[in-house]
């Protein structure tokens, strides 16, 4: 088991370091645009703490990212009427546009590396999100 979570931790480092790599011309990192990619797939604008909650991710680490975000122009803050401090993380213009980038960059190279393999039509959660759900 041990042998196992080492290559996941390896595989995990590969495919962080291959995403920095496809998105750096563009001004992000992939915890950047993994956060983008929080902020498209929510079917509203949501605060920080529930941003971190669909990652699964520590929600100061995701203030923090979406701090720079916000600095670098990709996401804007906007006031929640439900509770005055967690303030609503919005995508801004520019933070748009330069996701559907990385999405263009993206996208080429995934269906290349995926050309082959046999893809089930359903959606299944991944075993983590199962692990983190009990």
């Amino acid at each position: 088991m041990t042998e196992l979570v080492l290559d996941l931790f390896r595989v995990n480092n590969l495919t962080v370091t291959w995403g920095d790599r496809l998105v750096a011309p563009l001004g992000l990192t992939s915890a950047r645009w993994q956060i983008q990619g929080a902020i498209v797939a929510a079917d509203r604008p949501q605060p920080v703490a529930w941003l971190a909650r669909d990652l699964g991710a520590n929600r100061q680490n995701v203030q923090s990212i979406v701090n720079d975000l916000e600095k670098n122009g990709f996401v804007r803050f906007e006031s929640n009427p439900h509770h005055r401090r967690a303030q609503l993380v919005v995508m801004t213009d520019k933070g748009q546009q330069t996701y559907d980038a990385a999405i263009r960059l993206y996208d080429p190279r995934i269906n290349a590396l995926s050309e082959g393999l046999a893809i089930e039509a359903e959606v299944h959660r991944p075993p983590a999100y199962r692990i983190r759900q009990s």
